[in-house]
């Protein structure tokens, strides 16, 4: 049972770690909660909403992500960290997968779940059957398209915004693939423009088991830039992943600097990838956009991709999510998409690189959010830019659903600028569009 008794409180020795231990953004936000909690169960999250609610405080969560922006940290509030919440049963027979927030599988759910092959298999929220939530009030809730669907609904893309905690997922599995296998190009950054089109046509022509993506890197952070551009096949055989890697590996613009073609691999190899690709202990600042469909994306990109920050570990990346881009979606709050998803992920080591980094992200991203749609969720950060997260009628109805389920504002909501967007939410439009 969680009491006050339990709660790390800002005049505890321990209270420091348990704020930002498991933060994974060096930049060390200055809030600071009223006290910190680490609940086992589904009821002793019950426990700790009810105690805040006692005593006034908002309640802030943090589950198994990094997210980027902190948005667990928020001051004055009671955090909720759910790291010792851990869950993870399988149902082979029905095929139902259930997991706690805590779980890390690199999906993000509550912000729809940008996964691996997303362009082909769809987002990860699509394949939630269930979530088992405590609200507001305290009470213990399951939410489905049967029971409390309006909060399932809103569980499928609403990312820190959603008016409950969830405790648990249920989620529908697909079936596994016993050979991966990848190819890898990399040209001098002179290429980008070439590499970048090529890569953008060819992506939705692969079949669906591959994952398209193209970035701009340092290999060494004091050296320049490349360009690379990444195909990765989910098969069953080592011959099907071969004759899935068969379209980049003859079509590939001259002039590589390196060619690495089908190469074995394995989700736990990708994954150690992406942990270099993201080094903890570092600084990190992102933004993205979902490019129009209409525009030339290469030459919109062009500064983003050519002007990485020097002497950092930045890169710049362009995923394809065409077909699942130009496919009606369930009905749920993610509702935001093209066939072209762009994001930066600015990363450096010394405070002093602060300004000189955040400041070149805003810079590419006033010209960069023209031509976009929206963004992605799990990869902004509401203080620095507001745009548009969800079609408009999909936006009202969740700012509605926050109102209804939690009108009070005891579930801290989105973190904008000075935390104030509160029950009210975001206003979800382009804030530096001309």
């Amino acid at each position: 049972m969680v009491s006050a008794s339990s709660v790390v409180w800002r005049e505890s020795p321990d209270y420091e770690q348990a704020r930002i231990g498991r933060v994974f953004n060096n930049r060390r936000p200055e809030r600071y909660p009223r006290g910190v909690v680490q609940p086992t169960t589904a009821e002793e999250v019950a426990d700790a909403v009810k105690l805040a609610n006692q005593l006034g405080l908002r309640v802030s969560v943090r589950s198994g992500g990094h997210s980027w922006a902190a948005w667990s940290v928020r001051d004055d509030a009671l955090l909720i960290d759910l790291g010792e919440l851990k869950c993870l049963e399988l149902n082979e027979a029905p095929g139902i997968l259930k997991a706690s927030p805590s779980t890390t599988g690199c999906g993000f759910l509550l912000q729809g779940g940008m996964g691996w092959n997303c362009k082909n298999w769809g987002w990860a929220c699509e394949k939630v059957l269930a979530v088992e939530v405590v609200t507001a009030d305290g009470d213990i809730l399951l939410c489905s398209k049967d029971q409390n669907c309006d909060l399932f609904w809103a569980a499928r893309g609403a990312g820190p915004g959603f008016p409950a905690i969830v405790t648990a997922f249920h989620l529908k599995v697909r079936n596994s693939f016993s050979n991966v296998m990848k190819s890898t190009f990399i040209w001098p950054l002179e290429q980008y423009k070439t590499v970048l089109d090529w890569t953008i046509d060819i992506a939705p022509r692969c079949d669906d088991s591959v994952e398209v993506v193209c970035l701009s890197l340092r290999p060494d952070p004091v050296k320049q830039p490349v360009i690379l551009a990444c195909f990765v096949a989910f098969q069953n055989s080592k011959d099907d992943a071969i004759a899935s890697l068969k379209l980049a590996n003859e079509t590939f613009p001259p002039g590589a600097i390196m060619t690495s073609m089908c190469t074995p691999s394995s989700l736990s190899i990708e994954y150690e990838a992406q942990k270099l690709a993201n080094p903890e202990g570092h600084r990190y600042t992102s933004d993205n956009a979902y490019i129009r469909n209409d525009t030339d994306a290469a030459e919109v990109l062009r500064d983003a991709f050519t002007t990485l920050p020097e002497e950092t570990k930045t890169f710049a990346l362009w995923y394809s999510m065409n077909p699942c881009s130009r496919r009606e979606l369930p009905d749920m709050a993610l509702s935001m998409q093209s066939d072209h998803y762009f994001a930066l992920y600015t990363v450096w080591e010394d405070e002093k690189d602060d300004e000189r980094c955040t400041s070149w992200v805003k810079s590419v991203m006033k010209d960069v959010e023209k031509h976009s749609v929206g963004a992605y969720l799990g990869d902004s950060d509401f203080q620095i830019r507001r745009t548009r997260f969800w079609e408009d009628t999909k936006a009202e109805k969740l700012m509605q659903l926050r109102q209804k389920w939690d009108p009070r504002g005891t579930v801290c909501g989105f973190l904008d600028q000075g935390d104030k967007s509160g029950v009210n939410g975001l206003e979800n439009k382009h804030e530096w569009r001309t």
